[in-house]
């Protein structure tokens, strides 16, 4: 998912520690549920379930990492995706595609006893359908946490929001952001802080990237990074086969980006792909309130409804109770 800038953006991403992003966080929600979706589950993959089957390791995660950022200053709003420009078709098809013989590699893996190899593949199997979307919509209306429907992407919608000052940052594990933007984008904050790599178990940290900075250091524009978007590909275009970000970069900055795209991409016209960048759909009608949280109506949804357990579930909200005391949760902050 997202477009494959790491290998340009490694030397520009800065750790931070939590206090240094204290503020307004405007999160991809579809980025976080499949964050939540693919890491909270169970060994052999299967996700977490209450009693009629129905899947709840999304709302798991919104409860406990929102509760978290609360706990450290962070002002969470969170902004789903709307209608997809009909040139990201391709992208859809093809990541249904992907978790279709993921969902099929798991099911085997689990006949053969390979929990490792089932987990493995239950992560890509991760979807979301209108009943993961309504129910966390609910979940975050009795949280008290505002969120919103963006016209098409989200990304785009929270990269508006940070330009227009009512938020700080973006949250999303895609660099797509910065194609749209984002004067700032933050990393890792819906991840697991705890990840193995290599068979070893390392602490994942917040991480920053500054556009106006990335920028200068690359000596580019955010018209040329777009341009290397394109080259590689994004989630709108197929990209160059051979291309990778860093020969993109030396490209467009030598001026080759239409002879580049005209020689890989014979008949492909990149200006749809690139206006959609350069002005994407977004909307200026929404509302950063946040409200006390329904602690009644979060135990009756989760423990009543979703099978949670009351003990787990009493212990987050007192952590909210504790910081709202008698007042709202804009005066929190």
């Amino acid at each position: 998912m997202g477009v494959a800038l790491r290998p340009i953006l490694l030397d520009h991403k800065r750790e931070v520690e939590w206090q240094d992003i204290q503020g307004t966080a405007v999160i991809d929600a579809h980025n976080a549920l499949y964050q939540f979706l693919s890491i909270i589950r169970q060994p052999d993959g299967t996700p977490l379930m209450n009693r009629e089957g129905r899947t709840t390791s999304h709302l798991s995660g919104i409860l406990f990492r929102t509760v978290n950022f609360i706990d450290r200053g962070i002002r969470p709003a969170f902004v789903f995706d709307g209608a997809p420009p009909a040139f990201k078709q391709q992208t859809i098809e093809a990541r249904r595609d992907t978790r279709s013989r993921a969902d099929k590699a798991w099911q085997e893996a689990l006949q053969r006893g390979d929990l490792e190899e089932a987990y493995k593949q239950a992560r890509s199997a991760s979807k979301i359908d209108a009943f993961i979307i309504r129910t966390a919509q609910e979940m975050l209306d009795l949280m008290g946490v505002p969120w919103l429907q963006a016209p098409s992407e989200g990304e785009a919608q929270a990269a508006e929001m940070v330009r227009r000052g009512d938020a700080d940052y973006a949250v999303s594990q895609d660099y797509d952001s910065l194609l749209f933007g984002a004067p700032v984008l933050v990393r890792n904050l819906t991840v697991s802080r705890k990840r193995k790599f290599r068979s070893r178990t390392v602490t994942v940290r917040p991480e920053q990237i500054i556009l106006a900075d990335l920028l200068d250091s690359l000596g580019i524009t955010r018209e040329d990074l777009i341009g290397i978007a394109v080259l590689v590909g994004t989630d709108f275009n197929e990209g160059i086969h051979g291309i990778g970000a860093k020969k993109a970069l030396k490209l467009v900055k030598a001026g080759a980006f239409r002879a580049t795209l005209e020689e890989g991409l014979p008949g492909f016209d990149p200006e749809p792909v690139l206006d959609f960048f350069r002005h994407p759909p977004v909307t200026g009608d929404y509302d950063l309130t946040w409200r006390p949280p329904d602690t009644e109506g979060i135990k009756s949804m989760l423990c009543d409804r979703f099978d949670f357990s009351e003990e787990r579930v009493s212990a987050a909200l007192e952590k909210l109770e504790i910081k709202a005391g008698q007042k709202t949760l804009e005066q929190w902050f």
